[in-house]
């Protein structure tokens, strides 16, 4: 069982990995399906090699893990519950965000 202070450290080390819009866009991709660097890059419009540095980024923040198939190795969720919290996570902030954004909107009609 986790302690405060070690459920804070976890939270935080998701928190950074969310900090860079690459790595948010990596996670969304991944929680569509599983997929390999050079599909992954295609898919963002990066280089491998910066890629490879946010991906090593989220494998050392226990997001993904890399799962050897053959020569190759895809990229996955480390947890599918990541997912569904990337979702509510998604979801939870875009509301807050158009909340806010209506409201400062009305403040603005009133001035």
């Amino acid at each position: 069982m986790l302690t405060l202070a070690s459920e804070v450290e976890v939270l935080a080390r998701f928190g950074r990995a969310l900090a860079d819009p690459i790595r948010c866009r990596l996670l969304l991709a991944l929680r569509e399906a599983p997929a390999h660097p050079s599909d992954l890059a295609e898919q963002l419009g990066i280089s491998r090699t910066r890629l490879s540095n946010h991906l090593a980024c989220l494998r050392d923040c226990g997001l993904v893990v890399a799962v050897p198939v053959g020569r190759r190795t895809r990229y996955e969720l480390a947890d599918p519950r990541l997912g569904h919290a990337l979702d509510d996570l998604r979801t939870a902030v875009v509301a807050v965000e158009t909340d806010r954004a209506c409201a400062e909107a009305e403040t603005k009609d009133c001035c």
